[in-house]
């Protein structure tokens, strides 16, 4: 049974919300480059202390879901049922991922992503820590060390047909593509389970 969040635990959640639309808000109306910390902290009435204690720089105030979805990706792994392959379970995932990052409501974030250099290149390091995340739940599924080179490239390829898929003009194809050639790459380098 899960036990629910206790009240110092929603307040926390709450404080971290109000901090990541504020920011959201700004960077949205203003521009990224022409809004501080300061102005974030300001603006959803927190001392700056405090929004440093929910985020671990501005960049990472736009991409507040990281750890979502991180958790996601691997969950997909750890989560699906014992007999379920590897690859379609991943390929669901991505497909959901995809979905709620193509909305009509997330395209200024995008475009907004893709005028900074700062924050590409914060999600590109974004996608190498998930890539290696992703890496190692599948190694772990297959009782592997997290560094089988198979288990590294195939969370590459789920991760990079993410982004991909996002910037295709049809997501959803795009993901079917992208994951056809994922099943037969796993299929010929998958390593075996550890007996």
């Amino acid at each position: 049974m899960t036990v629910p969040p206790g009240r110092r635990e929603r307040k926390k959640a709450a404080t971290r919300q109000k901090i990541a639309d504020t920011a959201l808000r700004l960077f949205l109306e203003r521009g990224y480059d022409g809004v501080g910390i300061r102005d974030v902290a300001a603006e959803a009435d927190v001392a700056v202390t405090t929004l440093f204690s929910h985020f671990a720089s501005k960049e990472a105030l736009v991409f507040e879901q990281d750890g979502d979805f991180e958790q996601r990706i691997r969950q997909a792994v750890t989560g699906r049922a014992p007999q379920e392959p590897l690859i379609p379970a991943l390929r669901r995932e991505i497909q959901a991922l995809v979905e709620h990052c193509t909305a009509d409501s997330a395209a200024p974030i995008w475009r907004m992503i893709e005028k900074s250099p700062a924050l590409r290149e914060y999600e590109e390091s974004m996608r190498l820590r998930h890539a290696d995340s992703l890496a190692a739940a599948i190694a772990a599924d297959l009782g592997l060390p997290p560094t089988t080179v198979a288990c590294r490239s195939i969370a590459r390829f789920v991760i990079d047909a993410y982004s991909l898929a996002r910037e295709a003009s049809d997501p959803a194809a795009a993901v079917e593509e992208v994951f056809r050639m994922i099943e037969a790459a796993w299929e010929v380098s998958r390593p075996s389970r550890r007996a």
